[in-house]
């Protein structure tokens, strides 16, 4: 238990730190100074900071999927569920400024050892699917109009993922309206023309 605290606190400590140095100055040194324990602390439980920065990964997206998940499926329509996708989805990137900032942070920064992308295409082509299967059910429903999937997905994802770096250079940035105007934008785009 104790462990797995430690474990939380440095995954923590390192999402600060990316989060207000960036990632290519927050080493292994700044996440211990932060967490007020010795590097060595740190690399008993992270061995590298490539694990480390996997933690943080992981822990990101799993509370992001438990934050969104419920919102869209307690939706019964399409639409509904297009709008609860987009707005539990930024107000989880409002709640969660720092994470995603550091999210942003690593994947533009991070790389593997062989020299690949941390967070690659697989991650974006999984996300651009999930939406996708939504956007395709739409469709069969009569719900949604005719459109290309996969741009449509692709479009709200950047639409989504263009905030973090926005929260970053305009800490008051109305988060709130961004998602009631994004979900407007999107919907108006998928409807059926009457």
């Amino acid at each position: 238990m104790a462990e797995a605290a430690r474990r939380s606190q440095i995954i923590d400590c390192a999402i600060d730190a990316i989060a207000e140095m960036g990632f290519a100055k927050a080493s292994v040194d700044q996440i211990a100074r932060l967490a007020g324990v010795s590097k060595g602390v740190i690399t008993y439980h992270f061995p590298n900071k490539q694990e480390i920065v996997d933690a943080i990964i992981e822990k990101v997206m799993a509370a992001g999927r438990a934050h969104m998940e419920p919102r869209i499926m307690a939706e019964t329509s399409a639409a509904g569920r297009l709008r609860a996708y987009i707005e539990s989805d930024l107000e989880f990137i409002n709640a969660q400024r720092k994470p995603l900032i550091a999210l942003v942070e690593i994947a533009m920064s991070a790389r593997r050892a062989d020299g690949s992308l941390v967070i690659g295409p697989d991650s974006l082509a999984q996300r651009a699917a999930n939406l996708e299967e939504l956007l395709r059910a739409g469709q069969r429903s009569g719900e949604f109009r005719r459109f290309n999937t996969r741009v449509m997905a692709l479009t709200i994802i950047q639409a989504i993922d263009g905030v973090p770096p926005l929260l970053a250079r305009e800490p008051h940035l109305d988060v709130k309206l961004h998602a009631k105007e994004l979900a407007t934008i999107f919907a108006l785009a998928t409807r059926k023309q009457s």
